[in-house]
């Protein structure tokens, strides 16, 4: 058995579970999620626990079972809390603007770079913190693709630090040319 797929996820007060067939609506009060799963896998509702069971024992069984599982609990856990990554610009001159699904990036280009988030994402920069950006949504796969994707911008170098990291992302720095000798 998974050991993730065994588990239940607990439904919160204030989150409603729909289940067709293998398509699972979570709606809560930051908004609606539907997804279809796998039809080797299972999900009933029973009181306020969702559990997933599995067909057989097969390898692909297998995989899946901890998978949906963890797939539910992101959803549940998405329109109830909410997901968020946050973002750090480091270096000179470098600085964003934010206004909800755009923003605007200055990475020491020759021009800004502006960048439209896909619906149900959006960016706001931290109230107290300069060059911090929050990347917020209830689907968690796609916030995580949003922060990868201005990451990739301009991704942190290793000799100064300068780019966009992650706030919890460690850069491995390297001694320069001078530090060989």
């Amino acid at each position: 058995m998974s050991r993730i797929g065994k588990q239940p996820v607990v439904v919160p007060n204030g989150v409603e579970v729909k289940i067709e067939g293998n398509t699972l609506t979570v709606k809560g009060p930051k908004g609606e999620l539907t997804k279809s799963f796998h039809p080797k896998v299972s999900i009933s509702h029973v009181e306020n626990e969702i559990i997933v069971n599995r067909e057989d024992d097969s390898k692909e069984c297998r995989a899946l079972h901890g998978l949906t599982r963890s797939l539910i609990n992101g959803m549940v856990e998405g329109v109830s809390k909410g997901f968020e990554k946050k973002l750090e610009i480091i270096g000179v001159g470098y600085r964003a603007t934010a206004a909800k699904q755009t923003i605007t990036l200055s990475l020491g280009f020759s021009h800004p770079i502006e960048h439209k988030a896909v619906d149900g994402v959006e960016f706001e920069m931290h109230p107290d913190q300069k060059n911090v950006i929050i990347v917020r949504g209830i689907d968690k796969q796609k916030v995580g693709e949003e922060a990868a994707k201005v990451r990739g911008y301009k991704k942190p170098e290793p000799y100064k630090g300068k780019g966009i990291k992650y706030a919890d992302e460690i850069v491995a720095r390297k001694a320069g040319k001078s530090a060989g000798k």
